[in-house]
Formats: structure tokens, C-alpha cells, sequence
């Protein structure tokens, strides 16, 4: 029995025979990526999904977040990328939460970028590492690096989709163009099947103007891409990386946990083979 029990929610397609990967976004840090990726894991697994978290950060923050001590591993996502032969199984950390692992990252990542520059097939890496995980899981999502390098690329690449979180603020709206002109250009150079899922409002705050503004303008460009669902601030996001679990088992019943259950019913609307 799920804690948030919709009627009428898609179960998956029982033909899906490996994960649909989603990844979350964006060049500017502090936009709200890795708390949407592990806030929005966790309420997929409430409607029936399995589910990985991919940190795919050198700053290590989603690791963190899920109570992971990231610099206490022998083993991260650095080494399923650069050491041949690495078995991700070994990788793999189980959370607290039924049907929810992460993929863990540290520092070591921010070697990855430079190393992999000298690689043949280099912005695929990611998409082999994860091959062996595929079957494993119904939705695979990536917290990305705040860059647009080639470790966003190779998120990028190995992605079905993208989410965009969007910080409801004037400097975070201008980097929108040059990161939807990115996905522009890894669609028709490398993958094909990449698609914008959604544009997620976060840290949204509706008595202030500004941020209604801010949102009316993405809402004029981008129309229907823009998701229903608004995350708001809310003092227990900070609250849930200090505890390292999801605000769905923190705060089971505050307004972050219901808009986040809110956000997982859209994506799976707009992603069948979710």
C-alpha cells in the first residue's frame, strides 16, 4: 500500500523491458536538481516504480542527501566510468526506502571530465556503465553536475529525457536558452530519443511578485512544458539533507512531500514507458 494512493495512475507497461533514464539539469547550481531527483525518486517508488538515483555530481551532494558518506567509499560512479571491468552491482548503495539505490559520486568524479576527453566514443561512457543496471530498474534518474561539460553531455546522451528544475529568480531564468539549445544539439548529434520532459518550478514562493513573473515568462515561452506542479520553499528541504532521507518519509505529510507525489504523477503522465 502506497502513501499516496491515486486512482486511476498508470501502472507500468509490463512490455517495458529496461529503465527510461530521466536527467535533471541545469547549469546554475542551487537551482534545486538534487533535491528534486531524490524527492522525486522516492515518490516514484510510492506509485510502483523502482527506482536508481545516479549521482552524477563531483560535489557529491545527492550521496549526502540519502545519508551516504560519499568520501568514506572505496568504490564511487568514478570507478564504473574509468576502471575497466568495475561491476556496478559492487557500486550500488541500498537506501532505507524499498525499491530506491544510488549510484554514489565523490570528488574523484571531477577527474572523470578531464580523463575522458582523451576517450574514443567518450560522451557514451555513461550509457555503457549503466547498460548491466537497465533491466534492473523502471526509472533510472541522473542528478547532473551544475556545467554544461561532458559530464552533463554524457548524461545528456544516456537520458530518454530531460527534467529542467527552475528557480523561480530573474538569473536563473537566462541560462534556460543556452540549455535548451544544448539538449538541441546533443538530440541531433548523439540522441536522438532525447526529449524535454518538463520545466520544474522550484523555490517558488507565490505572494512574491517577482517570482510570479518569473514563472508567467517561462509559461509564455515554453507553454505546456512547464509542469502544473510548483515545489515552494519550504524550511524542511534543509531539513531532509541534514536527516539524509527523502522529505516523503520526513515529512510524509507537509506540502513538500504532496507537491513532489504531485510532480511524479505528471512525469509518469508524460512518460509512457515510464
Amino acid at each position: 500500500m502506497t502513501l499516496f494512493d491515486i486512482p486511476g495512475v498508470r501502472p507500468r507497461d509490463p512490455k517495458a523491458t529496461k529503465a527510461f533514464i530521466i536527467a535533471l539539469c541545469n547549469q546554475k547550481g542551487g537551482v534545486g536538481k538534487t533535491t528534486t531527483t531524490i524527492n522525486l525518486g522516492a515518490a516514484l517508488t510510492e506509485l510502483g516504480r523502482r527506482v536508481l538515483l545516479v549521482d552524477f555530481d563531483p560535489q557529491g551532494s545527492l550521496s549526502v542527501g540519502m545519508g551516504i558518506n560519499a568520501h568514506g567509499m572505496d568504490c564511487s560512479i568514478y570507478d564504473l566510468l574509468m576502471v575497466k571491468g568495475t561491476d556496478p552491482h559492487s557500486i550500488l548503495q541500498h537506501s532505507k526506502i524499498d525499491n530506491l539505490d544510488v549510484l554514489p559520486a565523490n570528488i574523484d568524479l571531477s577527474a572523470a571530465e578531464v580523463q575522458l576527453v582523451s576517450e574514443v566514443a567518450r560522451e557514451h561512457t555513461l550509457t555503457r556503465a549503466l547498460r548491466p543496471l537497465q533491466e534492473d530498474y523502471d526509472v533510472i534518474l541522473i542528478d547532473c553536475a551544475p556545467s554544461l561539460g561532458l559530464l552533463t553531455v554524457n548524461a545528456l546522451t544516456c537520458a530518454d529525457g530531460v527534467i529542467i528544475p527552475l528557480e523561480a529568480e530573474f538569473f536563473a531564468l537566462r541560462g534556460v536558452a543556452m540549455l535548451t539549445d544544448t539538449i538541441g544539439k546533443v538530440r541531433d548529434r548523439l540522441n536522438e530519443r532525447l526529449q524535454l520532459i518538463g520545466i520544474l518550478g522550484t523555490m517558488y514562493d507565490q505572494r512574491t511578485l517577482h517570482n510570479r513573473e518569473v514563472l508567467d515568462r517561462v509559461e509564455e515561452a515554453f507553454g505546456e512544458v512547464v509542469f502544473d506542479t510548483k515545489i515552494k520553499r519550504t524550511v524542511k528541504f534543509p531539513e531532509t539533507t541534514v536527516a539524509g532521507e527523502p522529505i516523503t518519509t520526513y515529512a510524509p505529510t507537509s506540502p513538500g512531500a504532496m507537491q513532489y507525489r504531485e510532480l511524479a504523477v505528471e512525469v509518469l503522465d508524460r512518460c509512457p514507458a515510464a
